[in-house]
């Protein structure tokens, strides 16, 4: 790589250095050279050379002095070629006005002097300048005009700029099998040269043409020509235009995953560029795939980000498809009020693309007059001075005219009467079909709302059953387990005296199991109802720590109480069952040694609880499962613990029951604080 680019380089030198050898030589060779036709066609030569390598000032300069000295001449070649570049250099400025009014002149000049090729060569720049300004039919018309004495005199690189202007000509008017024709001939033009940027250009342009003739496997095998020609690493901008256009082919035959992955890739190179119109066509497109691969999330994400992109660079044709696609997305998954909102909007664009589509119709009606015109009729007609302009008529001058247009002045008016008329019946009718959907769409959500519910309740239910099956069981077994032994009299009273710890630890358990197994079941069934009063924080704190007081001993964990007398408005009993919680929670996840502080403050009226540990912490994908049922999170405590994994779901049910919140922050091994705020009063009426 590194050597051709050192050859490139080399070969670009030595051409530059040639051209500014040969540009040196005419320059010397003009210096001095006597004032006649010679010099100017020296003149000439020299502007060529300029205009080739882009120094556009220098070539002006010298075009002006061969035009004075042509005038002074009267040398009418040198007139109509000097013109001819200053046409050209302005045309390159996009001074579209100086341009064709130089192209004029030097047509004028060669007309006089009976050049056609001259005349064909000028005429093909104004076409080709009219079909950028989208004056379609007095581009074409120039154009047409140019082609015949091209092909007689077999000028390559002209006839390959005069076909590929046809092409675009009729493309633009609609007329897609002439246009394909000329691109294909400019196509075989371009082969013959070698114009490798000219010949991706026209297999892209042949492509897109049969993709819109629904010829599908055609444009698949001409955008795969343009894939196979271009350099991924310095076309990367034309690349990221063909990805999605060739994976919209694919889609069309169903073949999801060679879609897929030149959709995908496509959307990654547009990116890189910060190219809007590619990311929106990849983004409709890779849309169109997950909705018919029923991924219906996914394609609501695209398609937004489509939409959004289409209102901001205001690209009709994609929002217009973007419409559909939303169309479809909400059909699909039965929101049907939104998929009438969407069609709304479809059919508003489509009659405004319509509208402008309506447009080009009466350009091309116009273009499909000019099939066939000579040279010099190019020259010499004036379309915007009509021939018979002297003559003067009235459309009151004749009394047919005027009965004529009374007769269809009725018929317009009888014909507004009874679009009115339908256009209100029209509206009656969606009107009915909003309504109908309104009420579709509310059958729905109750019958979403009724099915959520029943698998929460199944959840409840599987909750339930599978704690009481497992931990509950495990408890009440080790403990029956014990006394029979002792019933028994297989273990002597000194050895169920070592037990008794673990007998008490398994009670314990058991008793906890129960006392959040009924609170979260009765919260569940929606059967609690807080009875809120004003109430001292401190005192709850001092309760509810008198009752692990044992096992912090046990864990040699340091218990500090920062708690300050204050009265929070909440149920009492429920804000206990939290605060035990918490309490415990953080006792099992301690370590020996390690720190629980318990403390409240005023916060904006509220009261802040906090009770902290520096225990073993909390994973941040976890954090997310803490307060949720259907997550069925839990883990065991630092000596073995177990839980139900309902403590915390619990804990939030109560304090949203008692108008507060609660929340957690943590770091893994460093410790965990839970908070929980509360309103200090009873809320004002």
């Amino acid at each position: 790589m590194k050597q051709l680019l050192t050859i490139t380089l080399v070969l670009m030198s030595l051409f530059v250095y040639s051209q500014n050898e040969k540009i040196d030589k005419l320059t010397f060779e003009l210096a001095y050279h006597k004032q006649d036709s010679i010099k100017v066609d020296l003149a000439l030569k020299l502007i060529e050379e300029l205009y080739k390598v882009e120094d556009y000032k220098k070539a002006l300069l010298y075009v002006n002095q061969t035009t004075k000295l042509s005038q002074d001449l009267n040398y009418v070649r040198g007139l109509a070629e000097s013109s001819y570049y200053r046409a050209l250099i302005y045309a390159k400025r996009n001074d579209y006005f100086n341009a064709i009014d130089n192209y004029n002149k030097s047509r004028k000049y060669f007309t006089q002097i009976k050049d056609t090729l001259g005349v064909a060569k000028v005429s093909n720049s104004i076409g080709l300048i009219e079909i950028k300004r989208g004056n379609y039919s007095l581009g074409l018309k120039n154009s047409l005009a140019a082609i015949t004495i091209f092909e007689e005199r077999n000028l390559r690189d002209e006839l390959s700029t005069a076909y590929n202007n046809l092409a675009e000509a009729y493309f633009k008017t609609g007329q897609l099998d002439k246009s394909l024709d000329f691109n294909y001939k400019a196509l075989e033009v371009r082969t013959q040269i070698n114009d490798k940027r000219g010949i991706i250009q026209s297999n892209k342009n042949i492509a897109e043409l049969f993709s819109m003739r629904k010829e599908h496997r055609k444009a698949i095998e001409y955008f795969e020509k343009v894939l196979n020609l271009i350099n991924p690493e310095t076309d990367k901008d034309l690349r990221g235009e063909i990805l999605p256009k060739l994976g919209i082919e694919y889609l069309e035959f169903k073949e999801f995953d060679k879609a897929s992955e030149l959709l995908v890739e496509g959307l990654k190179y547009n990116r890189k560029q910060d190219n809007q119109e590619g990311i929106l066509k990849a983004l409709n497109a890779i849309a169109n795939l997950n909705l018919q691969k029923r991924k219906v999330k996914l394609a609501e994400l695209q398609l937004n980000e489509a939409y959004a992109i289409a209102k901001k660079i205001d690209n009709k044709k994609a929002l217009l498809e973007n419409y559909k696609l939303h169309i479809a997305l909400d059909s699909t998954r039965g929101y049907f009020q939104n998929a009438f909102f969407w069609q709304n909007k479809y059919y508003d664009l489509k009659s405004l693309i319509e509208q402008e589509d309506e447009d080009i119709l009466n350009v091309r009606n116009q273009v499909k007059e000019i099939d066939d015109i000579s040279l010099f009729d190019a020259v010499d007609k004036d379309t915007s001075n009509p021939s018979n302009k002297n003559v003067k008529r009235t459309w009151y001058s004749n009394s047919y005219i005027f009965y004529g247009l009374i007769a269809a002045l009725i018929i317009v008016l009888a014909l507004l009467f009874y679009s009115l008329n339908k256009t209100k019946g029209i509206k009656d009718e969606l009107l009915k079909q909003e309504d109908f959907l309104r009420q579709e769409k509310a059958k729905n959500e109750t019958i979403s709302e009724q099915i959520q519910h029943l698998e929460e309740v199944n959840q409840v239910k599987d909750k339930l059953f599978s704690i009481v099956s497992h931990d509950l069981k495990d408890s009440i077994s080790s403990i029956k387990a014990f006394l029979d032994l002792l019933k028994e009299d297989s273990i002597s009273k000194e050895e169920f005296r070592d037990l008794i710890p673990e007998l008490s630890e398994n009670a314990d358990n058991a008793s906890s199991l129960l006392f959040n197994l009924l609170n979260w079941s009765k919260s569940q069934m929606q059967n609690l109802e807080p009875k809120p009063e004003l109430f001292n924080i401190q005192d709850v704190f001092h309760t509810k720590m008198a009752l692990v007081e044992q096992k912090v001993e046990d864990k040699r964990i340091v218990l500090i109480d920062e708690s300050q007398r204050d009265f929070v408005y909440a149920d009492r009993s429920m804000i206990e069952i939290v605060i035990q919680n918490l309490i415990t929670n953080a006792v099992k996840f301690s370590r020996t040694g390690d720190v629980i502080t318990v403390s409240n403050q005023d916060a904006k009226g509220k009261s802040l609880i906090c009770v902290e540990d520096t225990g073993v912490g909390i994973s941040p994908e976890n954090i997310e499962k803490l307060f949720n049922v259907n997550k069925n999170f839990t883990t065991v405590g630092t000596k073995n613990e177990k839980g139900t994994g309902l403590g915390l779901t619990i804990a939030k049910d109560l304090v949203e029951l008692n108008k507060g919140r609660i929340w957690v922050e943590s770091t893994p091994n460093v410790g965990s604080k839970f908070f929980i705020e509360l309103p200090k009063a009873a809320p004002q009426a």
